[in-house]
């Protein structure tokens, strides 16, 4: 889920003591848009940040939101858009899946939590534990109640209740080795789907805050001194891109080393042979995680292309998925 999305608006009705109503599917049957664990906030003027849905649900939601902001009770909201007349509620979706969707306010009276908490995990990149209580028959642990942290589920484990328990997990951590004009789309894609990323260079030109996203970490190394710079194990990925012979040599040495899961160089097979027959032993610790040249065939020449490919081929692999077309995968895979 794009946590990132969320916080903008959390923010703004926290400065102006405003209640939101945070929205957590937690129960799904059949193919829907949203799986359990998705989020999004709505606000009492009816703006919200993320979706559950292509657009169908929110509506209808934005009503029970605002009568949970008034009341400050938790309802839970089940659509089953599995009807062949596809007119269930009125909503025409033709979503052909069932969701449960619990509604709890968040609001100075809660002290903004959960989300207080959510963002500063999800900010200093640690996972959190959360459950939400979804059923109860006791009045000391009422419908939206929040447990958050490592131990969420012991303290929620009370008799008479049900839990749904999730994990919000960090955001990827992702290293642009180069920082040349062709990492500026990669570090704008990346930022878009809510990962964290580090450029580094060698040369302090490239290193200029406006030529990227705000929060983008910029570091200023020589190629052979960015593993005493740089806590490597801390990253998902790291693309190989500084268009300089000598120093990706050295970042690929430096990650042949490493645990970094992937590696993607930027470059044409050629290019890549050379650098692996330059590494020598420290090849064949590189090449089960290598990906060169990086990316997905998509067909694009242009730097926004080449980017659009790298993230994608870094966001399947993260997800454990091959990159395929959706038509071409299994309905069962494609869940």
């Amino acid at each position: 889920m794009s946590l990132h999305r969320l916080f903008p608006l959390f923010e703004r009705a926290r400065a102006a003591d405003e209640a939101l109503v945070l929205a957590t599917v937690f129960r799904t049957g059949g193919s829907t848009y949203a799986k359990p664990g998705a989020q999004m906030l709505i606000a009492a003027n009816g703006e919200y940040a993320g979706l559950l849905s292509g657009g169908c649900l929110e509506g209808d939601l934005r009503e029970h939101a605002s009568e949970v902001a008034r009341s400050g009770e938790a309802r839970i909201v089940s659509y089953d858009l599995r009807s062949t007349t596809d007119q269930l509620f009125g909503l025409g979706a033709g979503c052909e899946g069932a969701m449960d969707i619990l509604l709890t306010r968040v609001s100075p009276a809660e002290h903004w939590q959960p989300l207080a908490r959510m963002a500063e995990s999800f900010r200093a990149g640690d996972a959190l534990p959360m459950a939400f209580v979804v059923a109860t028959r006791t009045a000391a642990a009422p419908l939206g109640t929040t447990f958050t942290g490592a131990d969420a589920v012991s303290r929620a484990s009370t008799a008479g209740v049900e839990l749904f328990a999730t994990t919000q997990s960090p955001p990827p951590r992702i290293l642009l080795l180069g920082g040349g004009p062709d990492a500026q789309p990669v570090a704008t894609l990346a930022a878009f789907v809510g990962w964290r990323t580090t450029v580094v260079d060698h040369r302090a030109a490239y290193l200029v805050a406006e030529r990227f996203p705000a929060g983008c970490e910029l570091l200023e190394a020589r190629a052979d001194a960015v593993a005493a710079a740089v806590a490597l194990d801390r990253y998902a990925a790291a693309i190989v891109m500084s268009h300089h012979l000598d120093s990706d040599l050295a970042y690929l040495r430096m990650l042949a080393r490493s645990a970094v899961p992937y590696v993607g160089l930027l470059g044409p097979a050629a290019r890549r042979e050379k650098l692996l027959a330059d590494l020598g032993a420290d090849a064949a610790l590189l090449r089960p995680r290598l990906r060169a040249p990086i990316g997905l065939d998509i067909g694009g020449r242009a730097p926004e292309s080449i980017a659009l490919s790298i993230v994608g081929e870094v966001h399947a692999v993260l997800a454990g998925r091959g990159g395929r077309p959706f038509s071409e995968v299994r309905a069962a895979d494609a869940s």
